[in-house]
């Protein structure tokens, strides 16, 4: 390349008529150093090149992680979203559930042979419309009578000597049930435990 600019030059030179040898010879070292210049100058865009690269990869990089950080939160919104509408009658629901326990107080006195007092096929309606509304919306009781204590579903309010040895850690009795509302615990369950 440095000799197609010298030979370049030498062209214009003779053209031109104004140059002598000596002149062209000096101007050939002129050359070499534009020459030298010049390649050093294509050089400069390689490098450009190469660190505009760079940016764009991490530019790539930074669009990519954004994205998926992006995609993550959108993803927890949703699930948390889910998640409130399935309890979303929470509230509501808990200030209900001492109504359903005197009703349940109410029907085990009924039904206990013992006691003269009877319950009406009215109330018993009302319980049971009651009880199948709550658990339409998700409410389920939580079984804890007989079942080994379990510290994260019951709140042992009292304990009782046990019958035998293999009624200790036992849940004897449940004086307030323990409700579940879409498998999430809204009320723990009452018990009496044997020791």
């Amino acid at each position: 390349m440095a000799k197609e600019l010298i030979n370049k030059w030498k062209n214009k030179l003779k053209m031109s008529g104004q140059k002598k040898t000596e002149e062209i010879e000096g101007t050939e070292e002129e050359v070499t150093q534009e020459t030298n210049k010049a390649e050093e100058v294509e050089a400069t865009p390689q490098e450009e090149i190469e660190e505009l690269k760079l940016q764009v990869d991490e530019g790539k990089d930074k669009y990519l992680r954004l994205f998926a950080e992006f995609e993550n939160f959108k993803r927890r919104n949703t699930k948390e979203r889910f998640d409130l509408m399935k309890t979303a009658a929470q509230d509501t629901i808990v200030n209900i559930l001492p109504v359903l326990d005197d009703f349940d107080r109410a029907k085990m006195m009924a039904e206990d042979d013992s006691n003269s007092e009877t319950i009406s096929e009215g109330i018993l309606m009302v319980y049971d419309k009651l009880y199948n509304v709550l658990s339409a919306k998700g409410l389920t009781p939580m079984e804890s009578t007989g079942l080994p204590f379990d510290p994260e579903l019951h709140e042992a309010i009292s304990e009782i000597p046990a019958a035998s040895d293999d009624q200790k850690g036992i849940i004897i009795d449940t004086v307030e049930k323990g409700y579940y509302l879409n498998d999430k615990i809204i009320r723990f369950a009452k018990v009496v435990i044997g020791k």
